[in-house]
């Protein structure tokens, strides 16, 4: 199935304006009409090196050739969190932690924010935001 261009950006434009919604205290990596990337506030050390990086990547959202894909990071850390939040979304889902989107009807803004909330609040925990 092609998705044309107009279709992609509006997915893009959908969910972009709820991560915007997210920061502060999330803060904004990347932003253009192809997509988002947010991540976390505070400076963590991470990989099995060890280096400090700027903050955790949370969320981000791009238009691929085919579909839309968001990939939400903290649902890698626990899928059993998040999964009663999006029963409507999980058919999107591929992997464990992307959703491919190719209609607009098919971006359930309700869930979206579930899981945008429960992720802050995990990522909160984890010690990935101020």
């Amino acid at each position: 199935m092609t998705v044309s261009e107009a279709t992609k950006k509006e997915i893009v434009k959908l969910i972009s304006t709820e991560l915007e919604k997210c920061c502060p205290p999330m803060v904004i990596k990347t932003r253009s009409e192809q997509g988002m990337q947010l991540m976390g506030n505070k400076e963590v050390v991470y990989g099995s090196k060890k280096e400090l990086v700027p903050g955790m990547w949370f969320v981000g959202v791009v238009a691929n050739k085919t579909m839309v894909s968001f990939h939400f990071f903290p649902m890698y850390y626990n899928e059993k969190t998040f999964i009663p939040l999006i029963p409507n979304s999980i058919k999107l889902l591929k992997g464990k932690t992307c959703f491919n989107y190719t209609k607009t009807e098919q971006v359930d803004i309700k869930e979206l924010q579930a899981l945008l909330k429960k992720g802050m609040e995990v990522w909160q925990k984890m010690g990935y935001m101020k």
